[in-house]
């Protein structure tokens, strides 16, 4: 079961990043207008998981006889939230956000610095897909909403894999080793999901707390990047209308 659940995470790490980067080899420019899409339509269904299903379960773990603080369940959100936010930081810091702006000369040096703090991010998302597995890890099935996860995660970390590959292209470095590099900056998220796999099956306290920072490091993603992401590249009313659509996808995954 963990190695079942860890492998997944792997492949959602490495596989999401590896497509953005074998995409920014292919295409010159995407349509923006379907990837606002996507991005919104993956927003919703992150938070309609994270709030109908992991912050559910962080208050009253799956099989626990007591029932964990609220105020600890928003401690852990809180905890994960800043983590990723302080991470987002560095890599704002690092000029890297936007590598049209950069000067050519330094493409090479930004899309080393974006592949080294893609790789720090994807620890803790991966930890979102471990805490996930871990309820169901006496059961020998691998939970769904884990699963969910890690396809949405997935679909987040091609864009991530495009901001990597872009700079490094544009900077000299071939099309090939570009993907590489890519590749291995999902590697980490495996890392996370085991750790976050282990945190989980400690108990029902130690469950709680990875499910809260798993929703955290989720809500952030969502309302830090894939949203403003979605509106920046296309102003318009329909991916408000993909996010619901998302949301109400989430409902049906985890009451259905």
């Amino acid at each position: 079961m963990l190695w079942r659940a860890v492998f997944i995470t792997a492949l959602a790490g490495v596989g999401g990043t590896g497509m953005g980067g074998a995409l920014s080899c292919l295409f010159r420019r995407d349509s923006g207008k379907t990837v606002s899409l996507l991005l919104s339509f993956a927003a919703g269904v992150m938070t309609g998981v994270v709030c109908f299903d992991l912050l559910s379960d962080a208050v009253r773990p799956e099989n626990a006889a007591v029932r964990i603080s609220p105020l600890l369940v928003a401690a852990g959100v809180l905890l994960g939230y800043g983590v990723i936010a302080v991470l987002n930081a560095l890599i704002d810091r690092g000029g890297v956000r936007g590598p049209g702006r950069a000067r050519r000369s330094s493409l090479f040096v930004a899309g080393l610095v974006m592949a080294a703090a893609i790789a720090l991010h994807n620890v803790p998302e991966g930890m979102v897909i471990g805490a996930s597995f871990a309820r169901s890890a006496g059961t020998g099935v691998l939970d769904r909403s884990g699963l969910v996860m890690a396809a949405v995660i997935g679909l987040h970390d091609i864009p991530e894999g495009m901001a990597v590959a872009v700079p490094l292209i544009s900077g000299g470095m071939s099309r090939g080793r570009a993907v590489l590099v890519t590749l291995s900056t999902g590697v980490p998220t495996a890392l996370g999901g085991l750790l976050g796999y282990c945190l989980g099956v400690m108990g029902p306290l130690s469950l709680s707390l990875s499910l809260s920072f798993a929703s955290g490091a989720m809500l952030y993603v969502v309302f830090g990047e894939l949203l403003p992401e979605a509106a920046r590249m296309w102003r318009s009313r329909l991916p408000a209308l993909a996010a619901i659509a998302g949301i109400l996808t989430g409902l049906l995954i985890v009451y259905w």
